[in-house]
């Protein structure tokens, strides 16, 4: 018979389980320092550079539009960062390393384990947006924050970088390994360029079908609630329709991750 003492012990035993399998992926992020700056700061540093410096510069954009650019970028590479890091390891895991079986012999339940791989992913995308926003003031002109939005803009991060390591859940546990080259081009970049990173959503009026795209895209909405918080005199989603459609995308995409991931490791 299981007392609630019994049960205790177990939920205790799981948290700690569960805590350690995710230190252990933090610290080997740790000695993977710099492959993993290289991954997330390149690419969002040259989208910054040419379109929020280069085409400002030489006037082919107006001087306004850097504080538009540099919200949509942290959200993208929060979401992204969250993204890739779920899904690579994962087709990885389950195709040629198999470091997957290991932790599903862990003492707990194989959806904690989906969990934690989440939950990783997402701990990655707050660091790679984090870093973004230093690095957006040293390169743009005349961008500043106020103090007052740090708060909320870090709560829509991790929010985001949640629904990303979701989404990625989803792709790595449905990509087999030998599509894992045509990932990117069909799967990677309409996200990228459907997110509303580079422009404000509300601006496509005048496009209604391409509006119509990047309102199926739940980045769309990180951004937008990005640029609610930093930039509000630029046309925007509401906030609470943003961060409704996130934790909705998060409870969407986490519970078909985590079948799949289920689906996967029981074959």
């Amino acid at each position: 018979m299981t007392t609630p003492d019994t049960e205790a012990v177990g939920l205790g035993t799981t948290l700690r389980t569960f805590g350690q399998v995710l230190w252990r992926d933090v610290f080997v992020t740790g000695r993977e320092l710099l492959p993993f700056l290289a991954q997330v700061l390149i690419q969002p540093f040259f989208t910054l550079f040419i379109f929020g410096k280069v085409l400002t510069s030489i006037g082919y954009v107006g001087g306004d539009y850097a504080a538009v650019l540099l919200p949509g970028v942290v959200a993208l590479n929060g979401f992204l960062g969250a993204l890739q890091n779920t899904t690579m390891p994962l087709i990885m895991d389950f195709s040629f390393t198999k470091e997957i079986e290991d932790r599903l012999l862990a003492p707990i339940p194989i959806s904690w384990v989906a969990a934690e791989k989440i939950l990783f992913g997402a701990l990655r995308g707050v660091v790679a947006a984090a870093l973004m926003v230093p690095i957006g003031f040293l390169i743009l002109d005349d961008v500043s924050w106020p103090a007052s939005a740090y708060l909320p803009v870090f709560l829509i991060i991790v929010l985001g970088s949640l629904v990303g390591g979701c989404i990625g859940m989803v792709i790595g546990t449905s990509v087999p390994p030998t599509r894992i080259n045509i990932l990117f081009a069909v799967i990677m970049m309409p996200l990228m360029f459907t997110g509303s990173t580079q422009f404000p959503w509300t601006g496509l009026e005048h496009l209604r079908w391409f509006q119509v795209v990047c309102a199926l895209n739940p980045l769309t909405y990180v951004s937008e609630a990005m640029r609610a918080e930093l930039v509000p005199t630029v046309p925007h989603i509401p906030v609470w329709i943003c961060v409704v459609v996130m934790v909705g995308s998060c409870g969407l995409f986490g519970a078909i991750g985590i079948r799949g991931f289920l689906r996967r490791a029981l074959d």
